[in-house]
């Protein structure tokens, strides 16, 4: 089977969610660039696969998945389930709820998320799940700042970031990140 190819710019931190998602999954995947400058994302051929001409866009055989998110659900379904925790309907529901709140409110949230780490290992419970892959993109983002010392006030947060980085899939990704690499 030919591998999946991932559509967008390996800087953009939706494509590098992706990436993340196929790269932990075991997923075969090959990032394809797309070139905004020259106006690529609002090419036929890439509306094709995107009608909203936005990346990342993932191609598997004959489908096409958009949004950085739904790419991650698909690829796990596909290759690693066991990140959505699809068989423990209370352990998905959690998976569930930290995936909203990566979505929608990550930013603001510190707190919360040093509560909830200091009875958990990972966001949703004692395993990792997508709700935790799903934020890497952001945070390295985030790392890439002045503002990194944030998370020195969080100890339970900072120590759950260490355990993301220290994943093989986390430090590939990390480095397709890196500018000039």
């Amino acid at each position: 089977m030919a591998p999946m190819k991932l559509y967008g710019p390996k800087l953009s931190w939706n494509v590098t969610r992706s990436a993340l998602v196929l790269e932990e999954a075991g997923a075969e995947y090959e990032i394809v660039p797309i070139n905004f400058a020259t106006g690529e994302h609002k090419s036929p051929e890439h509306l094709a696969r995107n009608p909203f001409g936005q990346v990342p866009a993932l191609q598997d055989g004959d489908l096409y998945v958009w949004e950085s998110r739904a790419i991650c659900k698909y690829a796990a379904r596909k290759h690693k389930p066991e990140l959505l925790k699809e068989g423990n309907l209370e352990e998905s529901a959690m998976v569930d709820v930290w995936m909203e709140v990566e979505a929608n409110q990550y930013t603001s949230v510190l707190e919360v998320y040093e509560a909830r780490l200091t009875k958990y290992k990972y966001l949703a419970g004692d395993f990792l799940s997508l709700a935790d892959l799903n934020h890497v993109s952001a945070t390295l983002c985030l790392f890439a700042t002045p503002h990194a010392s944030v998370l020195d006030g969080y100890p339970h947060v900072k120590a759950w970031w260490s355990s993301l980085m220290e994943r093989p899939s986390v430090q590939k990704v990390a480095a397709l990140m890196t500018p000039y690499a």
